[in-house]
């Protein structure tokens, strides 16, 4: 955990540079909107203007939650494990998304319930899925930091392979419950009110879910200027693992991809526990679960999808590779003022 406290801002004259380089390109300023920041923010982070992400990795943590115990899913936590090892074996959703925009996905067993003893899976098990936080802590603060640490340590060891960018991934039957209610002790909301069906609950089971939730934070009373003792209090072990691959993004210097609503709590857990690393990430889409912009807002980041996805594993993550390829095809290649002997636009205030 040592390593949270050296991160440093990003390289905001590469950022400079990266920005005088879309001036350059013969078209409007800024007509490609939040993908030049997103350019720009990527050679920051790099320390150079000529941006890079051609290779790129998807990092999903798997990990069960012992609320499921309450009734608060479709299905049952065996599902974990099913998907764990379909993601290993590469026949998953995240593996077809991943194919054809060019990332490799890992699947990391970080609590899974049962032994998966998949030779094509990371095993950085903390524990045999969490407790139920309906009744108590769903894991020690020790347990929580070793799951930061397990993130941390897959970046380090994806950069020293070459990874250029790390989107976030997760599968965990249960998890928005719990993103539920981590979301609303940190954005002070009711939890009627940040709660969402997730993978297709009826009106009655999501009455449940959110009363569950309710009494979670009752039993554990959280406290949300606390990130890491929250996230022991209520949190997964998989997005825990998330939250260290952000913050190993910050220390690393890599770009890394906030998912879904869940990646996103584990962003903002992340920022509450060193503000610097929103310099490091960014955001694909807005969540269908009624949280998910509100947490990115809480964090200032902007998404630049909006499709009502929400399936996880990182496969609204991965849809923006393609937005960002796009946008360095132009940066990279496009036709510039000099070039054509045209005059460069100038900002109008």
């Amino acid at each position: 955990m040592k390593r949270i406290d050296n991160i440093m801002p990003t390289d905001k004259a590469a950022q400079a540079a990266a920005h005088d380089r879309w001036s350059s390109i013969a078209k409007p300023l800024g007509s490609l909107g939040l993908l030049e920041t997103a350019i720009e923010k990527i050679s920051a982070i790099q320390g150079t203007e000529n941006a890079d992400i051609s290779k790129r990795s998807v990092v999903v943590m798997c990990a069960d939650n012992g609320v499921v115990c309450e009734g608060v899913t479709q299905s049952d936590s065996s599902v974990t494990a099913i998907c764990a090892n379909a993601i290993a074996n590469g026949t998953s959703n995240i593996n077809a998304l991943a194919d054809t925009f060019g990332a490799e996905v890992l699947a990391v067993d970080i609590g899974v319930k049962s032994n998966l003893n998949n030779p094509k899976i990371l095993d950085r098990k903390i524990a045999f899925g969490t407790k139920n936080i309906a009744e108590g802590a769903a894991m020690t603060n020790e347990q929580a930091e070793r799951a930061i640490c397990v993130g941390m340590d897959i970046v380090r060891d994806l950069k020293n392979s070459g990874t250029k960018m790390i989107v976030t991934g997760e599968m965990g039957i249960g998890n928005t419950t719990v993103s539920s209610a981590l979301s609303a002790v940190i954005l002070d909301l009711p939890p009627c009110q940040v709660t969402g069906r997730g993978a297709g609950l009826d009106s009655e089971r999501l009455k449940k879910k959110i009363s569950v939730i309710e009494r979670a934070i009752f039993v554990n009373k959280p406290d949300k200027n606390k990130p890491v003792e929250l996230l022991s209090k209520l949190g997964s072990f998989d997005i825990a693992g998330m939250i260290g691959l952000f913050l190993g993004g910050a220390y690393y210097h890599i770009p890394v991809v906030i998912d879904g609503v869940i990646s996103a709590a584990a962003a903002v857990l992340a920022c509450k526990i060193n503000p610097l690393a929103a310099e490091y990430m960014f955001p694909s889409h807005i969540s269908a679960e009624p949280s998910g912009k509100m947490l990115l807002e809480s964090i200032g980041l902007k998404p630049l999808i909006t499709a009502e996805m929400r399936l996880g594993e990182g496969t609204g993550g991965v849809m923006l590779l393609p937005l960002l390829d796009g946008a360095l095809a132009v940066y990279n290649n496009a036709h510039r003022f000099d070039d054509i002997l045209l005059e460069r636009y100038k900002e109008l205030k």
